[in-house]
């Protein structure tokens, strides 16, 4: 029997002619593609204040340099989330600062991020974890009242909405990763999504070694001034054709890994020992992973696999991490969350047979070991 994979690549045939095409042009750098790419992700999120970039990290990098993160500054974070949200942080030379989580969402709780504001406190970062947005008013709240800037983590959030508007909208920052297996891909990628257009300017500047390439230039190859210094982080149009092809299949991915997650909803309640996570009625989630509470979660993944069904707890707490050190701090919830969780295929990938396999060999692991 085939393997339930967690993750898997969407890459439609259709994108052959299209990137052959681009790659035998005689141009493959940033041009015209990156344009188009940037033109249809402003249609789909209603923001066109948006930038590609070559990966999610660097978004969040870029991003915290539009907030003047620097020496010295501190960052309110969550631990629950891969290393990449984080490790841009010490990149800025700032203190990472851990708030608490909800111990049932795992996602990072707007009343220890209050606690945790000091007079160093210069962004705060919230991460969607499996694609459940945050409580973004209310953390923006708390931002606004102490001018600090937020910046969104949606990761693993493209395509959720938060009280009607997609994610993208509502805070100073917002970064999507398109790397190989997020609901699209551009085989290594990430979007940057600004709130206000000063932002937006400085960051398109930034991206390119803070060089100005929309300038009539009397040498195209020599640039004018370079007023500071920024980094090598665009996007290729080799990446923005791939993105292009793959957006016009995001409703069909979408609408998959969200009909699997309401069918898990639906089917894994009231079993003995596994507990589903609740989404708020204001919320939609993309469900880029769905995650269960799982009662003896270790056998769990293990019986799992002897089923061919594929689980992971997919990124371990940063927490614990010796590269993280200097921040360790009591979290509760976070240890409550994080001895339960385990996520399972929903993908675009898994059929109506697999999940209703996948359901029955969760009862079964259920009524055999709960």
């Amino acid at each position: 029997m085939e393997k339930k994979l967690l993750f898997k690549v969407h890459m439609p045939k259709s994108v052959d002619k299209p990137l052959l095409k681009v790659l035998h042009s005689g141009f493959i750098g940033q041009g015209k593609k990156v344009e188009e790419f940037e033109e249809k992700l402003g249609a789909f999120f209603n923001n066109k204040k948006i930038l590609t970039l070559n990966a999610g990290t660097s978004a969040i990098q870029l991003a915290l340099r539009l907030a003047n993160v620097s020496y010295g500054d501190e960052v309110i974070t969550t631990a629950m989330t891969c290393t990449a949200t984080n490790m841009p942080i010490l990149a800025a030379g700032a203190k990472i600062v851990w708030a608490d989580v909800n111990p049932h969402t795992g996602l990072i709780d707007p009343e220890s991020i209050r606690q945790k504001i000091t007079s160093k406190t210069k962004a705060i970062i919230m991460v969607h974890f499996g694609g459940i947005p945050c409580e973004i008013d209310s953390i923006n709240e708390i931002a606004k009242k102490f001018n600090i800037k937020t910046i969104e983590d949606a990761a693993h959030a493209f395509g959720s909405e938060y009280k009607g508007a997609k994610i993208g909208n509502h805070s100073d920052f917002v970064i999507f990763s398109l790397q190989a297996i997020k609901h699209i891909t551009t085989i290594d990628g990430g979007l940057l999504l600004c709130k206000n257009t000063e932002d937006y300017e400085r960051g398109k500047l930034l991206r390119w070694f803070g060089i100005d390439r929309e300038s009539n230039r009397k040498d195209f190859r020599c640039e004018e001034d370079i007023k500071e210094y920024g980094y090598k982080f665009h996007m290729n149009d080799i990446s923005a054709i791939v993105g292009i092809e793959q957006l016009k299949y995001i409703d069909y991915i979408l609408d998959k890994h969200i009909d699997n997650q309401n069918y898990y909803d639906t089917n894994l309640k009231n079993i003995k020992g596994i507990r589903i996570i609740d989404k708020d009625h204001c919320l939609k989630s993309s469900c880029w992973i769905y995650t269960l509470h799982v009662d003896k979660r270790d056998l769990f993944i293990k019986w799992m696999d002897e089923q061919n069904i594929m689980t992971s707890r997919v990124h371990e707490r940063n927490d614990i991490h010796r590269a993280f050190s200097e921040s360790r701090c009591k979290l509760p919830n976070l240890d409550s969350f994080n001895s339960s969780q385990v996520s399972i295929p929903v993908g675009w990938w898994i059929e109506k047979i697999d999940r209703e396999f996948i359901v029955k060999k969760i009862k079964e692991f259920s009524n055999k070991f709960l």
